[in-house]
Parts: structure tokens; C-alpha cells; sequence
């Protein structure tokens, strides 16, 4: 009888990769690169030296944050390497990735965007259109990919 090898760490560290590498885009790209915001700019515009300092290191901490949580993924990965557990097939793991990075997108939109209102996805008079479209593609888009992709990614997977 055939039965599958589980990989349930290297799953888990996947998404864990995934929510780490959503986080980091975010910060980099919509922070930094293009300057749609900071972590505190609706409650601090950063239009004065002193609002740029407070949201420059609240940037910071998000960033720091994203970076245990994506070294974590990396640990639980090495861990699942380590005790020979087979990592998922690529599509799968892919999936995972998108999955997590989407559950990042999704929870940081909601609380963030819509709850707490700390910032928006772009700060314009308009913006609830850049909230809703990050919600609808870079949440929940992406959590539906990632998770066709798991779902197809499995039937990769070698009987032993």
C-alpha cells in the first residue's frame, strides 16, 4: 500500500516564507520605493522632520518584525530539511508562498487599511479604491491562486 511522506513543517514554513516575503514587499515597494505611505501616515502625516523620524522607525519595526518572522520560516524549513521531511513539490510550494503572502495582504489590509486606519494603501483623497483593489487582488487574488496551486501542487506528489 502507498502511502504519502508527510512535509507538514516545510508546509507551515512556506507560508511563514510567504507572510514574511508579502510583508517585505509591502514595506520596500508601497514604503519606500514608490512612497504610497508609512507604517503611522494617516495618524502622522510625515509632513514635518519629526513625523518622518516617528514613522520612519515604526517602518523600521514592521521591517524587523517581517524579518523574524521570515527567518523563522527559514529555521522551520532548515528543521524539516534536517529531519528528512520531504519538502512539497514546487507548485505546491509556490502555492503556499502566495497563500501566506496573501494572508499577510488580507489581515494588514483589514486591521491596518480598514480597522485601525493607520494608513491606507495610497494616501490620496481617493483611497478607498487602492484599499479595496490591494484587499481583492493582493489578498484575497492571491490567497485563491496560492491555494489552487496547493491543491494542484499535491497531485505532484510521489507515492512511495
Amino acid at each position: 500500500m502507498a502511502t504519502r511522506v508527510p512535509h507538514r513543517k516545510a508546509q507551515r514554513a512556506a507560508m511563514m516564507l510567504g507572510i514574511g516575503l508579502g510583508g517585505f514587499v509591502d514595506g520596500i515597494v508601497l514604503h519606500q520605493i514608490v512612497q504610497w505611505h508609512n507604517m503611522l501616515s494617516n495618524w502622522m502625516p510625515p509632513t514635518t522632520l519629526e513625523a518622518m523620524h516617528v514613522n520612519m522607525i515604526w517602518d523600521g519595526l514592521f521591517h524587523a518584525v517581517v524579518w523574524l518572522v521570515t527567518l523563522a520560516g527559514v529555521f522551520v524549513l532548515w528543521n524539516a530539511a534536517y529531519h528528512r521531511e520531504r519538502i512539497p513539490p514546487l507548485r505546491e510550494f509556490v502555492g503556499r508562498l502566495m497563500f501566506g503572502w496573501g494572508l499577510f495582504n488580507l489581515v494588514e489590509g483589514i486591521i491596518d487599511h480598514q480597522l485601525l486606519g493607520v494608513h491606507y494603501v495610497r494616501q490620496v483623497a481617493n483611497y478607498t479604491v487602492y484599499n479595496m483593489t490591494f484587499l481583492a487582488i493582493g489578498g484575497v487574488g492571491f490567497i485563491l491562486v496560492g491555494w489552487v496551486l496547493m491543491r494542484t501542487g499535491r497531485r505532484d506528489v510521489i507515492e512511495v
